[in-house]
């Protein structure tokens, strides 16, 4: 049973504007009828994690809403990497709770700091719990305060999390995002990920493939694998990463992609000839993140991750020799406690020796708990100056001008941000921007290179080529709840659905009272007649 504390009773009236502010408090005690706004920050796990629990609230018959202030409750989902994220989420929580809203919080930072000051009186649903948000909800509009943070395990070891096979709302209803594992093996730093996530925990083979089977047929056309680190996936269960990806690519339709996660350089070395042959498979996209974090193996080392420069550039090398045209992509700390203007310029000379088409720069944050944090600081100042400095290196070169004129096939995914164009990717998961033109969304098309940006291409529809779909069926309208079982609650049942089930339960509960009370008068009767 969770740990319920009571708080005061749930308000049933609508309370007037304040401040400028309406807040709307629940107008009805049915559980499952009221609006729900679901915020999410940080990785592609965390948008699965929101996903799960925006299907499984959807499911029991709440609103998911993109208008906070019309919701009744909050649920909002934490990123844990930076300080900047974590502020946000801070701020979120203030915001709600000025507005007069119920707020739960889930995700990195409560799971991992949940005796945090700010956090004191919510709900809280654990990295592990996102299986029971909607008791959490519900006891939230209630008034009372749930804090679910166990981890779940299977004959005494750690599980990957939640059934993969639970309902969800995908953002975008043509990529499936799948956690294959949760946690990781290292012990890095400076990480704060760590004391939320944990140890690593893997999902069985079957769960995860059996879950892709079942989105190729919801007409997904791109599946993304993701955790805090795949190249670990199957260590503490027995299997690897190449037999899952076999066994994925085995179901992969004609047409649909796969995109592999990030991964840490140690232990995709032990597997790079079986991902070079993985990644050849016109199905699966030619990606891999691979985060170096700095170019300085005495960095690396005070950082704890376990590999070496050499090592990285062996994964870098290899994968680029036996995969022509790869995409890597890699991040890096600026400022790290200990690092001299040495080991930064090892690290220029890395990033410009490799030229990475996608750099994700960082300035180092000293996360509480973690030990970085009590190491001496290098001063802000120099430490946005070494950003700067890396950030021209990147700036300086461009990746994709020597496409221009290419023949290319993409799979078209999403709406750009400039609302005139589709995104799409070629077999690289180089973005290629198409013109938006209609029945294009979740086709294969052929394209011509016109233009090129530092992180986009921009292509001519081929007049000799049909567009195709690769989708097993038609992609679920937007919103729709996934992998509901035939039994499970639908969103077209209403609050009046609800209302009606209450009454019904209700007049079965008094007419059960009734005969009873019936009964026991009848039993005191006979016995007044005895004596």
């Amino acid at each position: 049973m969770p740990r319920v504390r009571k708080r005061k009773a749930a308000l049933t009236k609508e309370r007037p504007e304040e401040n400028g502010v309406h807040k709307v408090e629940c107008d009805s005690i049915i559980p499952g009828t009221q609006k729900v706004y679901l915020k999410t920050w940080g990785c592609a796990h965390n948008s699965s994690d929101s996903e799960y629990m925006a299907g499984q609230l959807a499911a029991y018959g709440y609103n998911i809403v993109d208008e906070k202030l019309a919701a009744d409750v909050w649920v909002l989902n934490s990123c844990t990497v930076k300080n900047p994220a974590e502020d946000h989420f801070r701020n979120e929580i203030k915001a709600g709770r000025e507005a007069g809203k119920k707020v739960v919080v889930a995700g990195c930072v409560p799971q991992g700091a949940p005796r945090s000051e700010f956090l004191q009186g919510l709900s809280v649903i654990g990295v592990q719990q996102i299986d029971r948000v909607v008791e959490v909800v519900e006891e939230a509009l209630k008034g009372n305060s749930v804090r679910l943070l166990g981890k779940k395990k299977v004959e005494g070891k750690k599980a990957g999390g939640a059934s993969l096979l639970l309902p969800k709302v995908r953002r975008n209803p043509l990529i499936e995002i799948i956690s294959i594992n949760t946690g990781c093996l290292n012990q890095c730093s400076y990480c704060k990920t760590k004391h939320a996530r944990g140890e690593l925990g893997s999902y069985p083979i079957e769960e995860i493939v059996t879950r892709a089977q079942q989105s190729f047929s919801e007409g997904v056309c791109e599946i993304w694998l993701t955790s805090e680190d795949t190249g670990a996936y199957g260590r503490d269960i027995g299997v690897t990463l190449p037999e899952l990806l076999w066994q994925l690519v085995e179901v992969i339709p004609e047409g649909c992609r796969l995109r592999l996660g990030m991964t840490n350089p140690p232990y995709i070395l032990d597997h790079l000839e079986e991902i070079a042959k993985i990644m050849q498979d016109h199905r699966v996209y030619a990606f891999l993140h691979v985060p170096v974090q700095s170019g300085s193996d005495g960095v690396l080392g005070e950082m704890k991750r376990e590999y070496t420069v050499a090592e990285f550039c062996r994964v870098v090398d290899t994968l680029r020799d036996r995969v022509p045209g790869i995409t890597i992509a890699t991040d890096i700390i600026c400022g790290f406690p200990t690092e001299t203007e040495e080991d930064f310029q090892e690290t220029l000379n890395l990033c410009a020796k490799y030229k990475f088409p996608s750099l994700f720069i960082n300035q180092f944050y000293p996360r509480p708990g973690t030990p970085a944090a009590k190491m001496q600081r290098i001063p802000t100042k120099e430490v946005k100056n070494r950003s700067r400095r890396l950030t021209d290196i990147f700036q300086s070169y461009r990746p994709y001008d020597h496409k221009l004129g290419e023949r290319q096939e993409v799979l078209v995914t999403e709406e750009a941000h400039d609302r005139s164009h589709w995104v799409a990717h070629n077999k690289f998961y180089e973005q290629v921007l198409v013109p938006k033109e209609e029945n294009l969304l979740g086709k294969i098309v052929e394209v011509e290179i016109i233009e090129t940006g530092k992180h986009y291409m921009k292509g001519r529809l081929s007049q000799t080529h049909t567009p195709s779909s690769p989708s097993l069926s038609t992609p679920l309208p937007q919103g729709e709840v996934s992998g509901l079982p035939p039994t499970a609650l639908t969103k077209t049942q209403t609050k009046e659905d609800f209302a009606k089930q209450e009454r019904y339960i209700i007049l079965s509960f008094v007419l059960l009272i009734s005969a009873l009370l019936a009964k026991l008068a009848w039993v005191c009767l006979t016995m007044l007649n005895q004596i």
